[in-house]
């Protein structure tokens, strides 16, 4: 029986038009998207609630977003393809897998290059859209229930995803779908309160730099006269960081005013390691650590932690149970 699927439509480099690139007019747009769809696939077309360049995006647009598949899951849909821009793409494929888990099957997938041509009225000569769309496709029916990312003919879980050129066509890299590893499988059915509260998340990531320790300590007394709901340090190597007591005491001092404080490293790859003596402070502060498979990830975990908790203490003691 063949399998229907609903394809999103979110904005992005894939609907542009015009020089320089602006959006296509959603329902200008969809029309167009339909005449290039594949006729051996049952395909209906959807437009997602927020339409609008992915550097503009924000959890409460993927929020949004999550809880509009989870209203066509009611309607019997449970394969998804999403067109997103490529700029936050790993975010969005981050907080979707964070919220829907293992209850659906959805593929994210984008372009550098848009679908059509300045004019809009016929598909552009050079463009990466077409390959990738159909490889989403062709990939959404035969993966297991998750979130993937789909670009360029490599197929990687969302929720590691990280972008990695500008302007290539190969322009992710992640874990290869084929690769099983512990995902987050906890589905979370967002509700409005959830929506109205993401509004308000504020999350800062510090990627330190090498500076004398005053310099930093100065940095972090900054942040102390208005601290953001999660401030994440983004340490050296494996999340080293030299400190001294005044550093500590301001972290403690954000814990205090209600900032979940995390460290994590700024190297795109591997994780944090504590083995080194450098690091047994932050058993005396109290920080939690990145136990997550990249950055956006440990953005789409604090959002979680933030709709869920409302005290630091509460993150720190339900921490590990969000893998």
């Amino acid at each position: 029986m063949m399998k229907k699927i609903a394809l999103i439509y979110m904005g992005g480099t894939f609907g542009c038009i015009g020089d320089p690139l602006s959006p296509m007019p959603a329902e200008q747009f969809i029309p167009k998207l339909q005449h290039i769809l594949p006729l051996d696939q049952q395909i209906e077309c959807f437009v997602a609630p927020v339409i609008q360049d992915s550097s503009a995006c924000t959890a409460l647009d993927w929020l949004k977003l999550i809880q509009y598949i989870q209203r066509l899951q009611l309607q019997q849909f449970q394969h998804f393809v999403i067109i997103h821009g490529t700029d936050t793409l790993s975010y969005a494929g981050a907080v979707l897998s964070r919220f829907l888990g293992q209850s659906a099957h959805v593929v994210m997938t984008g372009s550098q290059y848009p679908l059509l041509n300045a004019a809009g009225d016929n598909s552009r000569e050079f463009t990466d859209a077409i390959d990738n769309l159909n490889f989403a496709l062709d990939c959404v029916v035969k993966y297991p229930v998750g979130v993937y990312l789909a670009f360029h003919h490599h197929l990687v879980h969302a929720q590691t995803a990280l972008k990695i050129h500008t302007t290539e066509l190969d322009a992710f890299s992640g874990v290869n779908a084929a690769q099983p590893i512990t995902l987050s499988s906890q589905y979370h059915i967002v509700q409005e309160n959830d929506i109205s509260k993401a509004a308000t998340f504020n999350c800062l990531s510090l990627m330190m730099q090498p500076l004398d320790l005053a310099q930093q300590v100065a940095n972090l007394q900054n942040i102390c006269q208005a601290p953001p709901n999660c401030l994440i340090l983004q340490g050296f190597g494996t999340g080293n960081l030299a400190v001294n007591e005044s550093f500590i005491a301001c972290i403690q001092q954000l814990q205090a005013a209600g900032c979940a404080v995390i460290l994590t490293t700024q190297v795109p790859f591997g994780g944090i390691d504590q083995r080194y003596a450098i690091n047994q402070w932050t058993g005396q502060a109290n920080i939690l650590l990145n136990d997550c498979l990249g950055h956006a990830d440990l953005y789409a975990k604090a959002l979680k932690m933030y709709l869920q908790y409302d005290a630091v203490d509460q993150w720190q003691a339900h921490w590990h149970d969000h893998v």
